[in-house]
């Protein structure tokens, strides 16, 4: 396991001005094989997948329109979800909660390096969530 920094506001590695940490876990093997194994684990929890961002994609595609010849990402997905058992024990616990919904994990590979992640949480109810992201890439992990 592996913290490193990431930006809320342009999702770089390593370099930001005001970020936040993430917990990354190195993942042996292709990305498309680690996006893969994410799904898995999610559906596995009988969680819904909401949404797949297809971050590294984004930024590949924009670089040009904002002056950057910069590969940050050789691929790069977020995948977002929600447990509604969980979800309602934080925000009945404290309803401003709702910033933290819905949950991410990302996959991603940046110069064949290839790593699963998730953002950190504040400690209280919201560690029930970090508990529970941890659990579903432990399990794309193989750990």
């Amino acid at each position: 396991m592996k913290k490193i920094l990431i930006s809320s506001a342009i999702c770089l590695l390593g370099v930001t001005a005001t970020a936040q940490e993430a917990t990354t876990y190195p993942f042996d093997g292709s990305f498309d094989d680690a996006a893969f194994a994410v799904e898995n684990a999610i559906i596995g929890k009988g969680l819904v997948i909401d949404y797949v961002s297809h971050v590294g994609d984004m930024m590949n595609r924009t670089g040009a329109d904002v002056g950057s010849d910069v590969v940050i990402f050789d691929a790069a997905d977020v995948f977002l979800f929600c447990s509604a058992q969980i979800s309602r024990q934080v925000m009945e616990a404290d309803h401003l909660n709702i910033a933290h919904c819905p949950y991410g994990i990302f996959v991603a590979d940046r110069e064949g390096e290839v790593f699963i992640g998730h953002r950190n949480y504040p400690e209280g109810e919201m560690q029930q969530v970090q508990t529970l992201l941890t659990e579903i890439i432990q399990d794309a992990v193989g750990e």
